[in-house]
């Protein structure tokens, strides 16, 4: 994508199912073997005798080389690391093949939505300096842009910014009542924005905020769901707009 960097996702049904910068099919071998799991080439030998249409995680649980929890860690890892990665290139390119075939070799057999993942790996991004200049705007605030659809679960600061997207107070009267800095809630908005709950909104006038407004209530001590934009039927759709979206919304704010 950027330069000599290629990174690689694919999907099934509109859920993600691998993640590589590689296409020798060696990635998630690689990934077992640094961890002291099970060298490559034992690997290899063991996945080559399985199903043709087995992932090579699911093959390797099956000989009892890898457990359940094991595959989970390598999922979050593989496609975490990828996800991240995405965010901290400048400028890419992107091209779809609806035809390529899955790599066994390279899934765990697990998979997840493509919004839960991209909100995972912003959550996990470490520097935000390329992204510095695409979050909203501190005086802007945020409204919601929810249907009827499948779900996101936020963590307990996401849920709390969730709760001013009534496009009344901005980001940097929400740091303020929250006591965090105005940058993390930016980012925070930045995430609900890319993954299609929330949009950036400018505030001409800003009311002045009651206490009612000023303490929404919250079950903090609950998971909090958020109904995202509905998917379309179309799967094909489901996975591609999942990257054309982030890189127009991406581009759009440079």
């Amino acid at each position: 994508m950027n330069g000599e960097r290629n990174f690689y996702i694919w999907f099934r049904q509109g859920q993600l199912v691998a993640a590589a910068d590689r296409l020798d099919g060696q990635g998630l071998l690689a990934m077992i073997h640094r961890r002291g799991w099970l060298s490559t080439r034992a690997a290899t030998r063991i996945t080559e005798v399985c199903a043709v249409d087995q992932p090579a995680g699911l093959c390797l649980k099956s000989q009892g080389i890898l457990d359940a929890e094991q595959l989970k860690l390598l999922f979050r890892s593989q496609v975490l690391q990828q996800i991240c990665n995405l965010f901290t290139i400048q400028e890419g390119q992107f091209q779809f093949n609806s035809k390529a075939e899955l790599p066994n070799s390279e899934m765990t057999g697990l998979s997840a939505p493509a919004k839960e993942v991209t909100l995972a790996g912003l959550r996990a991004l470490q520097d935000w300096s390329i992204l510095r200049s695409k979050l909203p705007e501190p005086t802007s605030g945020l409204v919601s842009t929810v249907n009827h659809g499948g779900q996101l679960r936020l963590s307990q600061l996401e849920a709390q910014v969730w709760e001013f997207t009534k496009g009344t107070v901005s980001l940097e009267a929400i740091a303020q009542q929250l006591q965090i800095s105005t940058e993390k809630i930016q980012q925070v908005a930045f995430r609900l924005i890319v993954v299609g709950l929330a949009e950036e909104v400018p505030l001409i006038v800003e009311p002045p905020m009651s206490s009612f407004d000023m303490e929404p209530e919250f079950l903090l001590d609950q998971p909090v769901y958020v109904n995202a934009i509905g998917q379309s039927d179309n799967q094909d759709q489901v996975s591609q707009s999942f990257l054309q979206n982030l890189v127009s919304f991406l581009k759009g704010k440079a």
